[in-house]
């Protein structure tokens, strides 16, 4: 077998800012480790790398630490940007999307069902999903004619949003954004960062994740 790749990603397979890094790692066509981490048990290498213990978190091949999903994000873009992610940047939209979206949809998810700790949260996370709406509207994506990292920043938390009340979610006058969603998370791209594997030991298999999207296992010692 070949020997593993040097670059090594941290991840959790739910977590949003960790779906967005493995998307643009993966339309770069980066070769990584995936190490899928448990979250009440995290590994000693984890945060030896990076103390705060959060995912996503990258290891480059020169020892560089990458713990912001956004620049996880960049740097894999800027080395190889197939399909001009880059170009379709909006980064005060993604700044929206990353503190008062992500602040209410937190509420939202984790609080009671209907009480105000969760319809308040909701009516604000609304309020930007009203906003995506009309941004879509106009060309089908954020932020262009074509999806980009704007897209592909976002998109894991309209989902995680819309998994709390689907039928609440679906009610909507949202035309727009439903599809783009829908689209987006039936896409090969998406279904090619979502597969499940096994939380990461040491000694384990290492994971491999190819150009192709592709999972295969590597001996450690090969």
């Amino acid at each position: 077998m070949n020997r593993p790749p040097d670059l090594v990603l941290y991840s959790f397979r739910r977590c949003p800012f960790a779906i967005r890094a493995r998307l643009a790692l993966a339309i770069s066509r980066t070769t990584f480790e995936l190490r899928e981490v448990k979250l009440a048990a995290k590994p000693a290498q984890l945060l030896e790398k990076s103390p705060k213990g959060t995912v996503p978190i990258l290891v480059a091949p020169d020892g560089q630490v990458i713990d912001e999903s956004l620049n996880i994000m960049r740097w894999a873009l800027e080395n190889r940007d197939p399909e001009g992610w880059l170009d379709r940047l909006d980064p005060e939209l993604i700044a929206d999307n990353d503190r008062p979206f992500k602040h209410d949809l937190d509420r939202y998810k984790y609080s009671r069902r209907n009480t105000a700790d969760s319809l308040a949260p909701r009516e604000r996370g609304l309020k930007f999903l009203l906003e995506l709406d009309v941004r879509i509207s106009r060309g089908n994506w954020l932020a262009g004619a074509a999806r980009g990292m704007t897209d592909a920043a976002i998109v894991p938390f309209v989902r995680q949003f819309a998994s709390v009340d689907r039928a609440w979610f679906e009610a909507q006058s949202l035309p727009h954004l439903r599809p783009w969603l829908d689209q987006y998370c039936k896409s090969d791209l998406f279904q090619s960062i979502m597969i499940r594997v096994a939380p990461w030991s040491p000694g384990a298999a290492p994971v491999i994740i190819s150009p192709a999207g592709k999972q295969s296992l590597a001996s450690a010692g090969s």
